[in-house]
């Protein structure tokens, strides 16, 4: 089985705070920052709003990535989420209106 590593950008609710981590299952590390379930920077600062992240195979790959986004500055991380936050959108746009237009040709 292949697995899948994520780099991944959260915020607190005001988005006065970004965390960045890397892990091998997205779904359980978010649950644990939004539960507070391990004590730390997430907990303090109530990190619990997922807005950004990107899969890669590769262990060693996802950690440099991880360091690299570190790395930057505040602005670039704002600037990488606003991307994600856009394409993401695209992206539902285009399925929803995939969707409606299939609906309406039946």
């Amino acid at each position: 089985m292949d697995r899948q590593y994520y780099v991944y950008i959260m915020t607190n609710p005001t988005r006065t705070v970004l965390y960045t981590g890397v892990t091998n299952d997205l779904q359980k590390r978010v649950f644990q920052h939004k539960e507070k379930l391990a004590p730390g920077f997430t907990g303090r600062y109530n990190v619990s709003k997922l807005v950004f992240y990107e899969m890669t195979p590769d262990v060693r790959s996802a950690i440099e990535r991880e360091k690299q986004i570190k790395g930057g500055s505040r602005a670039k991380k704002i600037a990488l989420v606003n991307y994600d936050e856009s394409r993401l959108a695209r992206s539902l746009r285009y399925s929803l209106n995939y969707e409606i237009a299939s609906l309406r040709s039946q």
